[in-house]
């Protein structure tokens, strides 16, 4: 057993990150500079924490693991989960998918909520410390290796040092000053706007969520999800620079553009809760850290710093928490390499993730960038499967699921599925 790890950041993906460490590690320190608030409130690190989270099954299966007994409890204070495609309306290439049950379904709760649970929970395990207000300056190295971090309070002596600072991570400058290859980056500027508030409707919708995604030619859509407190988030997307207005009267009239009539009139008539709320995502963008070659011993990057994914997709939360499954498992193996392995494992995991969100947003033709032959013939082939599961449950299941991370993409490839689609 390791004698100290250090997590830099405490929101979504260093708190798991953490809670992978638990076990490994006589001490797990999580350093943030944002002070945490002490019931579930919005904090100025987590810009993003003001609109549409879901925590899908496959994620909520694995927070279930490290937090056992989680999810029961999230449900039992009246946080609603939400069954794809029974209680959820999808309309996806503007097409709306059959009622059926997929076997998949999200938990839908504000951020401030999942983040401040978990964060509670992750301080009761013996050996974890949360230190809050302290600025993150730069990691301690000695030659090759990471062997603490300096903070505004001081220098933290560690074994391992985890960067999980979100996407503004600065473990590439920090390779960089110290004579290490600075891992590729690829991105695809998707230039998205999101502009949420939570509303209580006069009468609760049917569903408990509603999904409008993007088409060609209106690169815009909304989610309209229950959460917990009897309140409902709105989250409209404007994606390519169709960005939704934050007026009253201009965010309406975007917002109709895409809403199903019934919908926009249950959120017309709903009470606001809050302002409307901005927030901007230029581009999804991946470090290549698998493909370093000579990396510092004692130091790893975890979760958006090393893969930010477009959020209309709902899967970084997913994702961080399958990376901190793999973390655990390498981890087992103990720390020689660890570096190496985890990148690795953790690219295993993010590669059909990142080619499934790639293709979704070059099926836009407003968003820039290459399309190879291949790319094409996938996004014609994945429009046809929506169009098909507009009435074919077999086909809206093997969608539905691949989405929600639970089977593979190959899955809607898969003789069956291909057949039903080819036929139409």
């Amino acid at each position: 057993m390791g004698r100290h790890a250090v997590v830099l950041g405490g929101s979504m993906g260093g708190l798991l990150a953490a809670r992978a460490l638990v076990g490994h590690y006589e001490r797990v320190t999580v350093v943030d500079r944002d002070v945490f608030p002490a019931g579930p409130e919005h904090r100025k690190g987590v810009s993003q924490g003001k609109h549409f989270h879901a925590l899908l099954l496959r994620g909520a299966e694995v927070l279930d693991r490290m937090f056992p007994g989680l999810v029961d409890d999230f449900v039992a204070d009246g946080v609603p989960r939400s069954n794809f495609l029974r209680e959820a309306t999808f309309v996806l290439n503007g097409q709306q998918m059959v009622r059926t049950d997929t076997g998949a379904s999200a938990i839908q709760l504000t951020r401030p909520l999942l983040e401040g649970t978990i964060r509670s929970r992750l301080a009761s395990y013996p050996g974890v410390k949360v230190v809050d207000g302290h600025e993150v300056l730069d990691p301690v190295f000695d030659g090759d290796r990471v062997t603490g971090v300096r903070t505004t309070a001081g220098v933290l002596d560690a074994d391992l040092v985890v960067d999980a600072l979100g996407r503004g991570g600065r473990s590439r400058k920090w390779l960089a000053d110290h004579g290490f290859p600075v891992p590729a980056e690829d991105s695809i500027d998707i230039d998205t706007m999101y502009v949420s508030r939570l509303v209580r409707p006069k009468v609760p919708y049917r569903d408990k969520l509603v999904l409008v995604g993007p088409v060609p030619g209106r690169p815009t859509g909304f989610a309209y999800a229950a959460q917990e407190g009897d309140r409902w988030m709105l989250t409209v997307v404007g994606m390519a620079g169709d960005h939704p207005p934050t007026d009253e009267e201009g965010f309406l009239a975007f917002l109709r553009r895409s809403a199903p009539p019934e919908v926009f009139e249950s959120i017309a008539a709903a009470e606001p809760l809050t302002e409307l709320r901005p927030h901007r995502f230029p581009a999804s963008l991946r470090r290549r850290y698998e493909r370093v070659r000579r990396f510092p011993e004692g130091l790893l990057v975890f979760g958006d710093a090393m893969c930010s994914f477009n959020p209309v997709y709902g899967q970084g939360m997913t994702v961080a928490a399958l990376e901190a499954e793999a973390l655990r498992r390498c981890l087992r193996a103990g720390e020689h390499d660890l570096a190496r392995r985890f990148f690795r494992a953790a690219a295993k995991i993010i590669d059909p993730v990142w080619q499934l969100n790639a293709g979704g947003d070059l099926a836009l033709p407003e968003i820039p960038g290459r399309r190879p032959p291949v790319t094409r013939a996938v996004n014609r082939y994945v429009a046809r499967l929506q169009r098909v599961a507009g009435h074919d449950p077999v086909v809206a299941k093997a969608f539905v699921r691949t989405i929600g991370l639970l089977d593979p993409p190959s899955s809607m490839f898969a003789p069956r599925v291909l057949a039903r689609v080819v036929r139409g």
